[in-house]
């Protein structure tokens, strides 16, 4: 599912459940990695990579998990 949604409902079930704690922070730390290792996380991602292939650049789906992982590595 696109983060954007996922995000709202989370959110929603988040306060609806009044849980505010670790298991809150897990939410929405997996809402956001899922842009960052799939293509179809975002919608951004998708309207991005339609506008490469335009131009003849294809990025695989294994490439951008690969990139997604060194791009967001943890210090």
């Amino acid at each position: 599912m696109n983060n954007l949604p996922v995000g709202l409902i989370s959110a929603a079930a988040i306060q609806s459940g009044h849980e505010s704690g670790v298991l809150a922070h897990a939410i929405l730390i997996g809402v956001d990695l899922g842009p960052n290792l799939s293509v179809t996380g975002s919608l951004a991602t998708i309207l991005w990579l339609i506008a490469l292939r335009r131009e003849n650049v294809h990025i695989s789906a294994w490439e951008f998990f690969k990139v997604g992982l060194l791009a967001m590595r943890l210090p």
